[in-house]
C-alpha cells in the first residue's frame, strides 16, 4: 500500500549519489540562508512584466499617499484660510482617485499574472530537477511528500512573487520621496516618522528565526498530511479489507491537528505583530501631531499644512507597515523556498556527456567491466565482469540483496558506477560507455522493465504509448497482442488513477508491452515476468527470442531461468558462476543450485 519511492529491491532503501557521499533529503535540512534571494533570478525571464508590475505598484502606493496628503491640505486650507479649493485642486483630487482605482486593479492583475507565469516555469524546473537526480533523491521519500514539494511548496511562493518584490521596491521609493518632502516642509516632523519607520522595517528581521521555524513546521506538517492522505487513498482497498481504515483515519486527524496547530501559531504571531505595528503607527502619528502643532504655533509651518503633514506621515508609515507585513510573511516561506531550491538545483546523477558519441545501428550487446558500486554504506557490487552478447538472453540470478537490481539500474543508467564501466557492444566491436551516449540515444536503445509499473489515469493505449508516442495503430495492436494486453480490455478502456482497475499480472503485461513498443535493442527485465503465469511467460520468452533482441532477465522462477541461453550467478556483489542450465545444475553444490533451493519452482 505504501507509496514510498523505492530505488532498488536488492538493497535497503538508500539515498545514493554518484559518489559514496550521501545527500540528505531536502525536507530534513534547515532552511538555507539566501533561499528567498535565490528566487529573484526567476524574474529575469519576465523583465518587461516585472518592470510594469513595479511601475503599477509605485503608482498605486504613490497615488494613495498623494491623494490623502492633497485632500488633507485642501481641508486645512478651507479651515485655516476659509478658502474653497481651486478647480485645479479638485481636478487633481479626481484624477488621483481614478489613478488609485485603476492602478490598484492593474497592479493586482499584473502581479498575479507575473507570479503565476513564474510559478509555471518553476514547477517545470522542480520536475526537471527531480527527474535529473532520480532515483537517488526520491529514494525513500513518500509520493505525497514529493507532491508537496512539486505543488504545494511552489504554490506557496505565489505570495513572494505577487505581494513582496514589487511592493517593497514601491514602498521604498514612496517613503524616500515622502520623507524628503517632509524634510523640506518641516524637518522636525521626521524625528517622529523615521524611528517608527526604522522599527517597522527591522521587525521582520528581528523575528526572522522564529518565523522560519514556524514556517518550517507548517511546511513539514503540510507535507506529512499530503503523504499520509495519498497513501490512505491509494491503499483504500487494502485498508478496508484488513479493517485498518479507522487507524488511518485517526492518523489523518492527528496530522490535521498538527497542521492546524502550526498554522494557528503562525496566525497568532502575525496578529501580535500586526498589533505592534499599529501601536507604532499610532505612537508615531501622535508625535507628528505634537511636532506639527508646535511648528504651526511657532510659525515655522503654515496651519493649512499641518493636517497634510499628518496625513503624509500616516500614509508613509502605513506603506512601510504593509511592506513589513509582506516581508514577514515572505520570511516564513523560507522553508518552502529552500525545498524548492534544493529540487531545482539537484545535481544530475548521470550527467550528460559534453560531446555525445553516435550509437551505430544494428544489434547491441552489453558489458559490465570491473564494475563497483555502493550507496554509501558499503559495496553492493565489487568488480563485476559480465557480458551479454548481441541477441543473447542471459538470466541473472542470486539471493535477495546480491545486487541484481543494481546491475539493471546501472544498465539503464539510473546511476553511474563508482568504478569500472558499463558498455554497449555494437557489431563493429568498438565498445561505447553509457556515459558517452546522449540520454535520447540510450533510452531508444535500452529499455528497463522494473518490478513496479507506474500507470496513469488514461486509456490502455495512452499508457502504452508513453514509451513511443508516435507508434502507429498497427504496431500498437501487434505489441498488445504479443504481451496479452488485448486480453485485459479494449485499448480504449480507462484504467483509473495509478492503474487501480488492473491486477498485478495485468500490470506486468502493460509494462512489457510499453517497453517493447519502443523497439529497444536491449531489454532488461527485473522480475517483471514474475506475475505472469507459466504459459504466458513461455509464450513471451519465445517471441522475444525470435525477435533476436538482447535480453537480460532477472528472475527467480526456474522455468524462466532455464529458458535463458546462459545464466550468471551473483553473490555478494560478484559474479561467481556462468554457464548454461545443464552445466550449472549438473554440478553438486553449485551456486545456482543453492539459489534454486530457495526459489519457487
Amino acid at each position: 500500500m505504501s507509496r514510498t519511492v523505492k530505488a532498488d529491491t536488492d538493497t535497503p532503501t538508500p539515498t545514493p549519489t554518484p559518489t559514496p557521499t550521501l545527500t540528505p533529503a531536502p525536507e530534513a535540512a534547515a532552511p538555507e540562508r539566501g533561499s528567498l534571494r535565490a528566487l529573484l533570478p526567476a524574474l529575469a525571464a519576465h523583465r518587461a512584466m516585472t518592470a510594469r508590475t513595479c511601475a503599477a505598484a509605485l503608482l498605486e502606493q504613490g497615488s494613495l499617499v498623494a491623494l490623502v496628503t492633497l485632500a488633507a491640505h485642501t481641508v486645512g486650507t478651507a479651515v485655516v484660510d476659509a478658502r474653497a479649493p481651486a478647480s485645479g485642486t479638485v481636478a487633481a483630487l479626481v484624477a488621483l482617485v481614478l489613478v488609485r482605482a485603476l492602478t490598484t486593479w492593474h497592479e493586482m492583475d499584473l502581479s498575479h499574472d507575473l507570479a503565476y507565469r513564474v510559478l509555471a516555469a518553476l514547477r517545470v524546473r522542480v520536475f526537471d530537477g527531480l527527474a535529473r537526480s532520480a532515483p537517488a533523491r526520491v529514494a525513500g521519500r513518500r509520493s505525497g511528500d514529493l507532491a508537496a514539494t512539486a505543488m504545494a511548496d511552489v504554490e506557496a511562493l505565489e505570495f513572494f512573487y505577487a505581494h513582496t518584490t514589487a511592493q517593497l521596491l514601491a514602498a521604498g521609493t514612496v517613503f524616500t520621496g515622502g520623507a524628503a518632502f517632509l524634510a523640506v516642509l518641516e524637518p522636525w516632523l521626521l524625528t517622529a516618522v523615521l524611528p517608527a519607520a526604522a522599527l517597522l522595517a527591522a521587525a521582520p528581521f528581528a523575528d526572522a528565526r522564529g518565523r522560519e521555524e514556524r514556517g518550517a513546521r507548517t511546511r513539514t506538517a503540510t507535507a506529512a498530511l499530503s503523504a499520509d492522505t495519498v497513501e490512505t487513498v491509494d491503499g483504500l482497498r487494502e485498508l478496508l479489507a484488513h479493517g485498518a481504515l479507522p487507524g488511518h483515519r485517526r492518523r489523518l486527524a492527528d496530522r490535521g491537528r498538527q497542521l492546524g496547530d502550526a498554522q494557528r501559531a503562525e496566525a497568532t504571531w502575525e496578529a501580535a505583530a500586526a498589533a505592534l505595528r499599529e501601536l507604532l503607527i499610532v505612537g508615531a502619528l501622535l508625535g507628528v501631531v505634537a511636532a506639527a502643532a508646535h511648528s504651526a504655533a511657532s510659525g515655522r509651518l503654515h496651519g493649512a499644512w499641518a493636517p497634510a503633514a499628518m496625513a503624509l506621515a500616516l500614509g508613509l508609515l502605513v506603506s512601510v507597515a504593509e511592506s513589513a507585513r509582506s516581508l514577514s510573511q515572505a520570511v516564513s516561506l523560507r522553508a518552502a523556498a529552500s525545498r524548492v531550491g534544493a529540487a531545482v538545483r539537484a545535481p544530475a546523477l548521470a550527467p550528460p556527456p559534453a560531446e555525445p558519441r553516435p550509437l551505430p545501428p544494428g544489434p547491441l550487446g552489453v558489458r559490465l567491466r570491473r564494475v563497483g558500486f555502493d550507496y554509501g554504506g558499503g559495496p553492493v557490487l565489487d568488480g563485476v565482469d559480465l557480458t551479454v552478447g548481441a541477441g543473447e538472453t542471459l538470466a541473472l540470478v542470486g539471493a535477495s540483496g546480491a545486487g541484481k537490481s543494481t546491475c539493471a539500474h546501472l544498465l539503464g543508467r539510473f546511476w553511474d558506477p563508482t568504478e569500472g564501466e558499463v558498455q554497449l557492444l555494437p557489431a563493429d566491436g568498438v565498445p561505447l560507455d553509457l556515459r558517452e551516449l546522449s540520454d535520447a540515444d540510450l533510452r531508444r536503445a535500452v529499455a528497463l522493465v522494473g518490478q513496479e509499473t507506474p500507470l496513469f489515469h488514461g486509456t490502455l493505449a495512452e499508457n502504452l504509448r508513453l514509451a513511443a508516442p508516435d507508434a502507429d495503430d498497427a504496431l500498437l495492436a501487434e505489441t498488445a497482442r504479443l504481451c496479452g494486453v488485448d486480453r485485459i480490455a479494449p485499448l480504449t478502456t480507462l484504467i483509473g488513477e495509478r492503474g487501480a482497475t488492473v491486477s498485478g499480472g495485468q500490470r506486468a503485461r502493460i509494462a512489457l508491452a510499453r517497453a517493447l513498443l519502443a523497439r529497444p535493442r536491449v531489454l532488461i527485465l527485473d522480475e517483471s515476468t514474475a506475475h505472469l503465469d507459466n504459459e504466458s511467460d513461455a509464450r513471451l520468452a519465445s517471441a522475444l527470442h525470435h525477435q533476436g533482441r538482447t535480453t537480460l532477465v532477472i528472475a527467480h522462477r526456474r522455468a524462466t531461468i532455464r529458458r535463458a541461453d546462459r545464466i550468471a550467478v551473483l553473490e555478494a556483489g560478484r559474479i561467481v558462476e556462468e554457464g548454461t542450465w545443464r552445466q550449472l545444475t549438473a554440478t553438486p553444490g553449485s551456486a545456482l543450485n543453492r539459489v534454486l533451493a530457495d526459489t519457487t519452482p
